[in-house]
């Protein structure tokens, strides 16, 4: 197992000073070297297989970011019809789209079959609703193997209790539905869940699913979704990608030869994709004192930046501004009128007042599950080149904004 995690260099936290300066924050920054440096180490990992790397839109929804992950030859896993249509604005073709939506209704899966997209069912009556509807359309099946994987309950997604999938024991019923209407199945799909450290709980659930796939004879391929485990911090571990890469490989092209045909391997990383690659930028607003702990107050909260308090989730905290000041230890918290702590109990270069804080690993699930609570506008969004120039991709909202839709 190996560890990516970097901390920022003196010229690119200089680089990040100078676009807070320029752009104001709160403020969003991604690098697409980093993202291609991921997508790369994928790529080259399951180099001996069909291998489609679909990249899970909700994860980072900027269409300027799906189209520079297009043009190193990633496809789009969406899960809403509004993702579909985004990913066709962004220049995607049908084929390069997989949708795999939870829940929804016939309207978003007529729309995917007026696009022609790869569609997967995750349910017993919608698959049986959309048979009859498209008798010959082909589909995919979304498959919940009853294993617990990843670490927050909120991103463990194929245990038993989960809303996610046709259940591995309804197998039967699915074949009986499958044979009376003639449903055209072409692929089996599983998500465990993320943050999946060990190459043994893929391989358990690549077991169900291939089990699963001898009961059709028609596959052209499997999903395994995705889950691998990026660093947070220095000390963390992360999904080993190379050697997981090398076992699954094998296994799925032993696989494929036992049953009787080459089929498609497809992957939905988002987290690991661009995860590593983001950052957010906040202004120290106070610094404030109490009888117990020394706060450190910004100029966002939750609603901007969702994971710490959502997920429990740890974000590395870095102040920008005063890099060789001495060590203080604070909890930073934001804005918004709700307890919203990005970190207790950090140590941190002494923050004052105007400094810049940057919380690392803002790439994933970070802007995508921002809000407006509190009337508070969403922050900009940059994105990197790979010659480290800045383009702005999404401007900072303003009160126009806010007020635009209301009656």
């Amino acid at each position: 197992m190996s560890n990516s995690f970097e901390y920022l260099s003196p010229e690119r936290r200089a680089k990040l000073l100078a676009w807070a300066e320029e752009y104001g924050t709160p403020l969003y920054v991604y690098d697409t070297a980093l993202m291609r440096r991921q997508y790369q180490r994928l790529a080259k990992a399951f180099a001996g297989v069909d291998l489609s790397i679909r990249f899970a839109a909700k994860a980072l929804n900027n269409i300027h970011v799906w189209a520079f992950l297009r043009s190193l030859g990633a496809g789009l896993d969406c899960v809403s019809v509004f993702e579909v249509e985004m990913a066709l604005a962004a220049g995607f073709q049908a084929g390069e789209i997989l949708f795999t939506p939870n829940n929804v209704g016939m309207h978003e899966y007529d729309r995917a079959v007026e696009l022609g997209l790869s569609v997967n069912i995750d349910s017993i009556p919608m698959l049986e609703l959309f048979a009859q509807r498209y008798p010959s359309y082909p589909v995919g099946i979304r498959i919940n193997p009853h294993i617990q994987a990843g670490g927050h309950a909120h991103i463990s997604v194929g245990h038993v209790d989960s809303k996610f999938g046709i259940s591995i024991h309804q197998l039967p019923h699915v074949l009986k539905l499958v044979e009376t209407l003639q449903v055209n199945i072409v692929g089996l799909h599983m998500h465990t869940g993320s943050d999946i450290l060990e190459a043994d709980v893929f391989l358990r659930g690549a077991e169900v699913l291939f089990n699963a796939a001898n009961h059709f004879g028609n596959l052209e391929y499997l999903d395994f979704g995705s889950g691998f485990k990026v660093p947070y911090k220095p000390s963390d571990m992360e999904t080993d990608v190379e050697e997981l890469g090398k076992v699954f490989s094998e296994r799925f092209l032993s696989f494929c030869e036992s049953y009787g045909r080459p089929l498609r391997l497809i992957f939905e990383p988002g987290k690991f994709l661009v995860s590593l690659s983001g950052w957010f930028l906040t202004r120290a607003t106070v610094v404030k004192a109490t009888p117990s702990t020394l706060f450190v107050g910004v100029d966002s909260g939750f609603n901007h930046f969702m994971r710490p308090m959502y997920y429990k989730a740890w974000h590395e905290i870095q102040n920008l501004s005063n890099p060789d000041g001495r060590y203080r230890v604070y909890s930073v918290v934001g804005n918004v009128c709700e307890t919203d702590t990005f970190g207790s109990n950090r140590k941190l270069h002494e923050v004052r007042e105007g400094d810049v804080l940057c919380f690392y690993n803002a790439g994933a699930y970070c802007f995508s599950m921002a809000s407006r609570y509190n009337a508070r506008p969403l922050p900009a969004e940059l994105l990197i080149d790979e010659q480290g120039k800045a383009k702005l991709i999404r401007r900072r909202e303003t009160l126009e904004d806010l007020l635009q839709h209301m009656l």
